[in-house]
């Protein structure tokens, strides 16, 4: 399985380091020395680490063979991708990789279908979860432990117990409507 775990961005130097967006929870994992990463377009790839370190806050990299500025500035906005074994798990019992997520069922706590789930969504302080309802509308998910505390990846399966309009509209308005109508 791939997964984008970067994407280069500016030059820094003359000696070929490139600034890296990371886009793992694992960067020390996936973008240490001796990572041998896919690339998109793939015409550039792959490149392998050759040294990491932060800098100013941002992850530096230079790749095995980048030697120069020009190298590195002919990179920028280059999609970086790992080779992920499906079977891999996080260390920790509650995490989960994306790949893992996208594509379970999402139920409530009584077992009524609510959608699929296609995306997970990472912001600075919350990950969303996207779920696509059977009307092919999206409802938007907080993956937090009170509205979804179970995820079976056996069952392919994750339930939430949504609070009052967040699934449904109509139970917002029942339960007092908007702010601004009080």
């Amino acid at each position: 399985m791939q997964l984008v775990v970067g994407r280069i961005g500016r030059a820094h130097g003359i000696r070929g380091d490139v600034f890296v967006e990371v886009r793992t929870d694992e960067p020390e994992l996936r973008l240490g020395p001796g990572a041998v990463l896919l690339t998109d377009p793939a015409k550039v790839g792959p490149l392998t680490v050759e040294s990491g370190k932060v800098h100013s806050g941002k992850l530096l990299i230079r790749f095995a063979g980048v030697k120069d500025r020009t190298d590195a500035e002919a990179l920028r906005n280059t999609m970086l991708i790992a080779e992920v074994d499906p079977d891999e798990r996080p260390e920790e019992e509650d995490e989960y990789y994306d790949h893992q997520l996208i594509g379970l069922d999402v139920v409530l706590a009584d077992g009524t279908l609510v959608g699929e789930l296609t995306e997970v969504v990472h912001l600075p302080y919350q990950d969303l979860l996207t779920v696509v309802r059977p009307d092919g509308t999206e409802v938007l998910i907080p993956f937090v432990e009170q509205i979804v505390p179970t995820i079976d990846l056996a069952e392919q399966r994750c339930v939430i117990t949504p609070p009052p309009g967040l699934i449904d509209e109509a139970e917002a308005e029942l339960d007092g409507g908007p702010e601004q109508n009080r």
